[in-house]
């Protein structure tokens, strides 16, 4: 395939599904209580998940509703609608309406049901978008996230090369989350872009702390951005390293006992029925 970009854009629907697939994970009903502890003292709490599990959904609805933190962010949601998004919220809109505003149907995002649940477990919470524009993702794989970011690429380290260990740690691990289908030289722009959309996310983060006056923020996103080594951990690290994080991974198997998962707490529960991913994303790149 001579260029990687193309292949971004014509496989883009099965390149998302695969980012934040388990890292792997049955399951106990509710978070410890080691876990909620944690969260309430937390200046911002990273909740992962892998998008299409409906119980990891209820178990961010769960954490959300009893810490009923001032601000949550989304990956889901973009930026832009933002403003609209907490108008409708004030005017006790539907959810049919918030999906709409949204324009959730063509997002390829997993059911609105999902993360409806989420909002409606704290009603009085700001609510921002940490999506990043498509295009600047894009754009990352070949100019580099910190060209994309912009003059504030620097505030969460993206000015600064990988070095050597961790640029190949990532790259496999972009190799593994695309069922090893992809061209080894489009590796180091999707770790580019993963860069970008964890900046892009920290960065959410804090403009949540800064609209509400340093209030409690809790992000929701998928688990390799909750990563503690490569996610929005280690952006906010460079950007805001007095900050008290938390971060929980939700599981779908039971991690190796010599291997463990890279989260301050995780929680497993059984994954839901699904077809292969590897096997459409295969087809999609043959």
């Amino acid at each position: 395939m001579h260029t990687p970009l193309n292949i971004l854009k014509t496989n883009l629907a099965a390149v998302v599904a695969l980012l934040l697939l388990p890292t792997q994970a049955t399951g106990q009903d509710r978070l410890s209580e080691d876990f909620m502890k944690a969260a309430r003292g937390a200046d911002i709490v990273i909740l992962g998940e892998v998008h299409d599990n409906p119980r990891h959904h209820e178990i961010q609805a769960q954490a959300v509703k009893d810490l009923q933190p001032e601000a949550l962010v989304f990956e889901m949601i973009p930026e832009k609608h933002e403003a609209a998004v907490n108008r409708l919220r004030e005017e006790g809109a539907s959810r049919a309406e918030l999906a709409s505003a949204l324009n959730w149907e063509e997002s390829g995002w997993p059911d609105f049901a999902y993360y409806a649940a989420i909002l409606e477990a704290t009603p009085e919470a700001r609510v921002v978008g940490g999506e990043q524009p498509i295009e600047q993702v894009r754009a990352a794989m070949t100019e580099g996230a910190a060209q994309v970011f912009g003059s504030e690429a620097s505030t969460y380290g993206l000015d600064e090369p990988l070095g050597r260990q961790a640029q190949e740690a990532r790259e496999q691990r972009q190799y593994e989350a695309h069922c090893e289908a992809v061209p080894k030289e489009m590796l180091p722009g999707l770790v580019e872009a993963q860069r970008l959309r964890d900046a892009g996310l920290a960065d959410a983060a804090l403009r949540a702390r800064a609209v509400t006056n340093g209030g409690q923020v809790v992000v929701i996103t998928g688990n390799r951005h909750a990563n503690l080594h490569s996610g929005i951990p280690e952006a906010l690290r460079f950007a805001a390293p007095d900050l008290e994080l938390v971060t929980l991974g939700q599981l779908e198997a039971e991690p190796e006992p010599d291997a463990p998962p890279p989260y301050d707490f995780h929680h497993v529960s059984a994954p839901p029925d699904r077809p292969d991913p590897c096997a459409e994303f295969r087809e999609s790149v043959d």
